[in-house]
């Protein structure tokens, strides 16, 4: 089962990735990460550390703590 905290940080960043027009390689490749990285997030298949927490978060042009709404 996935956890319910995984599930909505993976919704939160789709949803501001597809804001910003943006395809997973784009985010992938702005954020210095692999593009089924991203894909696993938005699953809520990987547990994401703080670290690439920042590099999404950077990647997209926004603080850190939007993406933990």
């Amino acid at each position: 089962m996935k956890a319910p905290s995984l599930i909505a940080f993976g919704n939160r960043v789709r949803e501001e990735r597809q804001r910003q027009h943006l395809s997973q390689e784009e985010l992938a490749e702005r954020a210095g990460l692999h593009r089924t990285y991203i894909g696993m997030i938005e699953r809520a298949e990987k547990n994401i550390t703080l670290e690439n927490i920042e590099k999404i978060a950077n990647a997209l042009g926004i603080k850190k703590y939007e993406l933990l709404k």
